[in-house]
C-alpha cells in the first residue's frame, strides 16, 4: 500500500488557497509540544509567485512562530507539490530547511485541505475553520487511509473558539519545535 503513487491535488487554484488555515488534525512529532494548541498557518501570496509561511502555535499561552517560503518543486508541473523552505533563526548563519508539502486534497469551496508529504510520516488536516463536522473529518482520514498514511497517529489539534487574535500573548521566539515536527530531525 505505502508504494502506491500518491495521488496529489492537480490545477491547485494558489490564489484561492491563500490566507488562513487552522490545524485541526496532524501526526503528533517527538519534538511537538504536547500541549501546542491553536495552531494555525497564515499563507500570503509574495509578488514574485512564491508563498510566504506563518506557522503559529500556542503553548503554556506563548505564542510560537516561525516563518518560511514556498514555492512549487516543479515549476511546469500542475500537481500540488510545493516546498517549503523555513530559516531557523538561533543558527548564524541563517540556514535554510528544506520540506516537502504535498495538498493530497482540496474541497471546491477551499474549505478543508488534506496536506501529506513523500515519506508518509507528517499529515496534516487544516480548515479555514476552527472545528470541522465528524462528516468531514473522516472523509479526510478516510482518503488519508487510502494513501497509505497510518491514521491511528492522527491526534486532533485543540482549538479554542473565538481563536486568538492577531500577535496577542507572550512570544515564545524559539520556532524550532515546527522545524523538527516538519522535518523530524
Amino acid at each position: 500500500m505505502a508504494n502506491k503513487e500518491m495521488e496529489v491535488v492537480k490545477g491547485l487554484d494558489i490564489k484561492r488557497y491563500m490566507g488562513r488555515w487552522y490545524e485541526i488534525a496532524s501526526f503528533p512529532s517527538f519534538f511537538q509540544p504536547r500541549n501546542g494548541v491553536n495552531t494555525r498557518a497564515t499563507y500570503t501570496l509574495n509578488e514574485d509567485g512564491t508563498v510566504h509561511v506563518l506557522n503559529e502555535t500556542w503553548s503554556d499561552g506563548k505564542r510560537d512562530s516561525i516563518e518560511g517560503t514556498a514555492y512549487k518543486a516543479n515549476p511546469n508541473s500542475d500537481e500540488a507539490k510545493l516546498k517549503v523552505k523555513f530559516y531557523v533563526p538561533p543558527f548564524l548563519p541563517i540556514i535554510p530547511v528544506t520540506g516537502d508539502y504535498w495538498v493530497l486534497f482540496i474541497d471546491e469551496d477551499y474549505q478543508v485541505a488534506l496536506i501529506g508529504q513523500p515519506t508518509r510520516k507528517y499529515l496534516w488536516i487544516l480548515a479555514r475553520r476552527t472545528h470541522i463536522d465528524d462528516e468531514i473529518y473522516n472523509q479526510l482520514v478516510e482518503k488519508a487511509k487510502e494513501e497509505g498514511y497510518d491514521v491511528t497517529k492522527l491526534h486532533k489539534t485543540p482549538q479554542s473558539n473565538p481563536p486568538p487574535e492577531g500577535e496577542e500573548g507572550p512570544k515564545d521566539t524559539k520556532g524550532i519545535w515546527w522545524i523538527k515536527s516538519l522535518f523530524g530531525k
